[in-house]
């Protein structure tokens, strides 16, 4: 039971950590952001925080891995009652809900940034995030396809094209900050503009 505790303490200070230096990544920038800075807004010590964490490095690692896992919430598998276009609405609307969203698009740039100086934090970022959001869709569309609702040649090229279709309109103006956070009626309708075209293309004739 103690030992269960102390996992469970040590998992939440982790959690804690992360979201600290969450905090402190967005403010600084990584070039500018330090060890002591984040142990000071702990309240620890810098070798409190090298117990669970060897370099900044790993830090910003586990932190990029962890603004990856918001995507398994979206990608769930249908719902009993769901048609297929229900479900692809779902998912759109999700999608470019969480996405677009200033935070979300703040986080995307410091890492697209850090990419260039380590190439590495680029591949883990699109591992755990981009290419394995594809997968999910990419199982939600074989199992529309075994039950005859779509035509597909491969599941992941069609999931490529559902997210492409998805984002299109607005995601560059967003990553530029070009064009304000979308309202939801913006959202619906670009969820269901999506939906409906890929539906066009692969939807069984």
């Amino acid at each position: 039971m103690q030992l269960a505790k102390t996992k469970l303490d040590r998992d939440q200070r982790r959690e804690l950590i992360l979201d600290v230096a969450q905090g402190v990544f967005l403010e600084e920038g990584f070039a500018n952001a330090s060890m002591s800075v984040i142990a000071a807004r702990l309240g620890g010590s810098k070798g409190t925080l090298y117990n669970y964490f060897k370099s900044k490095d790993e830090l910003f690692n586990a932190y990029v891995e962890r603004r990856c896992l918001w995507q398994d919430e979206i990608f769930a598998a249908p719902l009993a009652d769901e048609t297929p276009e229900t479900t692809l609405r779902r998912i759109a609307r999700a999608y470019l809900t969480r996405m677009l969203t200033d935070f979300n698009l703040k986080n995307f740039r410091l890492i697209a940034a850090e990419a260039e100086r380590s190439p590495e934090i680029g591949r883990i970022f699109y591992d755990a995030g981009p290419r394995k959001g594809a997968e999910r869709v990419a199982e939600l569309l074989e199992g529309m396809a075994r039950d005859g609702h779509l035509d597909l040649d491969d599941p992941l090229d069609a999931a490529y094209a559902f997210l492409g279709l998805t984002q299109n309109r607005y995601f560059k103006a967003r990553l530029c900050n070009a064009i304000p956070e979308l309202t939801e009626k913006q959202i619906e309708a670009e969820a269901a503009l999506g939906t409906r075209t890929f539906l066009r293309a692969f939807g069984k004739r």
